[in-house]
């Protein structure tokens, strides 16, 4: 039987920031596991006809400048990294409004501006609180706590109801964290004059070869030959420390999974109810044309429930290239069968309606479905996940990243956290 120090299950960004963590401080005896063929988990990239698109929009905002420098320095001399000053907007009954909606509310119809701002003021009032907080036992509570009815039926829940394919009420308050954009009644009225729409995300970075260019720049740090592509992870015995995979078993001192967490638990055998899982798969479609469309913005959001995608991205904008480049996100539940060629039809329909596309002919397409893609964050699953993460860290087993954490972050916490765990190793 083959043994390893440090066994690594995803060749991601989470898996390569680890095993690149462990080189850099000169620990080679770790050896990655990747099912698929190519490393890069979600964050791959296509190139087709001249596009490039990804799998899906990633954009990369740095808060730690050594980290992009890392990256950075680690990429072709040839590769250009664009820097890029985001422009977003809500579609919202043919008009565009800025983003964030409910720092814009001043932007609608003058009746409609008048609901959002009464309900907002009432929701924060200070009267309205000494009588008693309204409560905000989830996410869909903690909506219309701090924004009133009138900012979460127009945009905020039936936005937020389409990319999480479920009912808000079911996620925890603080299900998004530090990305979800808050903002009092103070910041509404002073954004009416002097307009303010900054956020995690105001400014981000993107390669020109597309997102598998940070990919590549992590894998450089990773020792040669120590990814085994094709080879996935079937079964942990946690007493053993012995892993089988497809090939074969392996004996581990430690493990670092960035696997789903709810098929990770249930490879290691640790007893849990499978309903504390929830997620919802999004279907993609990267979509060319053979000539420009709409200049000067980035990303749009859809709150429409007529229109089936709630999120539309333009690489063109952001490569500044000649010929209109989208990506299309469409939510499903996680149980839901998904027709791509029939949500092809209404997608293209709809983009058609929302005056997406005009009279550009569609040249290029791909498409993919990301299951799973967003985790639904429950009271319930952070519980069970921090119950079920002890138990493994005691074996010397941690699961990582968005879908081993089971949480919502961004591409860099999930290097952050890497490298903070590889730090901790003895």
């Amino acid at each position: 039987m083959d043994s390893v120090r440090t066994l690594i299950v995803g060749a991601g960004i989470t898996g390569l920031a680890t095993a690149a963590a462990l080189s850099e401080r000169g620990d080679g005896d770790y050896l990655v596991l990747e099912a698929d063929g190519e490393v890069g988990g979600w964050c791959k990239t296509v190139e087709k006809d001249g596009f490039v698109w990804d799998y899906s929009g990633h954009f990369f905002h740095f808060r730690h400048p050594d980290i992009e420098k890392w990256l950075r320095d680690r990429m072709p001399a040839a590769q250009r990294v664009r820097t890029v000053a985001r422009k977003s907007f809500i579609s919202y009954k043919g008009h565009a409004v800025d983003f964030p909606f409910q720092k814009n509310i001043h932007q609608l119809p003058q009746a409609e501006f008048i609901d959002c701002l009464h309900d907002l003021y009432f929701a924060r009032s200070s009267d309205v609180k000494r009588d008693g907080a309204a409560p905000e036992g989830n996410f869909k509570e903690m909506l219309h706590a701090r924004f009133g009815k009138s900012i979460c039926d127009k945009f905020l829940v039936p936005y937020n109801e389409k990319l999480y394919a479920c009912d808000l009420a079911s996620l925890d308050k603080d299900a998004m964290g530090r990305f979800f954009p808050h903002a009092d009644l103070t910041d509404v009225i002073r954004n009416m004059r002097t307009p303010d729409n900054a956020s995690y995300n105001a400014t981000f970075t993107y390669p020109e070869g597309g997102a598998i260019e940070y990919v590549r720049a992590i894998e450089s740090a990773v020792r040669p030959g120590a990814v085994a592509l094709g080879e996935g992870l079937v079964a942990v015995d946690l007493a053993r420390k012995v892993a089988r995979t497809s090939r074969r078993e392996l004996r581990f001192e430690r493990l670092v999974s960035s696997a789903p967490f709810d098929r990770f638990a249930a490879m290691c055998g640790l007893p849990h109810d499978p309903s504390t899982w929830a997620w919802n798969k999004v279907l993609v479609f990267n979509l060319g044309f053979d000539e420009k469309g709409q200049a000067g913005v980035h990303w749009g959001y859809y709150p429409d429930r007529e229109t089936v995608f709630y999120r539309v991205g333009w690489y063109d904008n952001i490569l500044d290239t000649d010929r209109l480049s989208l990506y299309v996100e469409v939510g499903f539940p996680k149980d839901a069968p998904v027709d791509v060629p029939r949500m092809r039809e209404r997608v293209l329909a709809d983009l058609k309606r929302e005056g997406v596309v005009t009279g550009q002919r569609l040249v290029a397409e791909h498409s993919v479905v990301l299951d799973p893609a967003y985790v639904h964050v429950t009271r319930q699953s952070l519980s069970e996940h921090t119950r079920l993460a002890g138990l493994l860290a005691r074996s010397g087993v941690w699961s990582l990243g968005r879908y081993g954490g089971w949480t919502y972050c961004a591409i860099e916490d999930n290097i952050v956290e890497a490298r903070a765990l590889v730090s901790s190793f003895g």
